[in-house]
């Protein structure tokens, strides 16, 4: 299986729960690691920048002002597939049709406060991880058992 690594967001509504600490140990118990870890205050240009793909669509300006409202918690995951292991943790995008016990199943509030972000794929994971990260801010780990 290959290494790979993602990005992931733990969005405003997951640190106004307090639920950073509790979704971080779902990531590790999958085998993802954290490698790069940083909460931050996201700008007005950044969330832009990030979410630019969506700018056409009507909820673009709501996704950016959710993004700006708080602060994030900003990681680079490392394991064995993980933009796909990801994907599966987080759950459906609605959390209404998130499998039981997925993150946004057990955290998401609604369809615009869905907790966490995760890449879709591979070529997007490198791209939205070198959006956040240098890769100076980024340690190697060895995934040996």
């Amino acid at each position: 299986m290959a290494i790979e690594r993602t990005l992931s967001i733990l969005k405003p509504d997951a640190l106004e729960k307090g639920a950073i600490g509790k979704i971080i140990s779902r990531f590790e118990q999958a085998g993802l690691i954290p490698i790069g870890v940083r909460l931050q205050h996201l700008s007005k240009s950044e969330a832009e920048g990030f979410y630019a793909v969506h700018k056409e669509r009507p909820f673009f300006k709501d996704l950016v002002s959710f993004m700006m409202s708080g602060p994030v918690v900003l990681m680079c995951l490392q394991g064995e597939n993980a933009v796909l292991k990801n994907r599966e943790l987080m759950g459906a995008t609605d959390p209404k049709k998130a499998d039981p016990g997925t993150i946004r199943a057990d955290f998401a509030k609604s369809i615009d406060a869905n907790t966490v972000h995760g890449s879709d794929s591979l070529e997007n994971a490198k791209n939205e991880i070198a959006y956040f990260f240098r890769s100076t801010e980024l340690f190697e780990y060895s995934h040996k058992k």
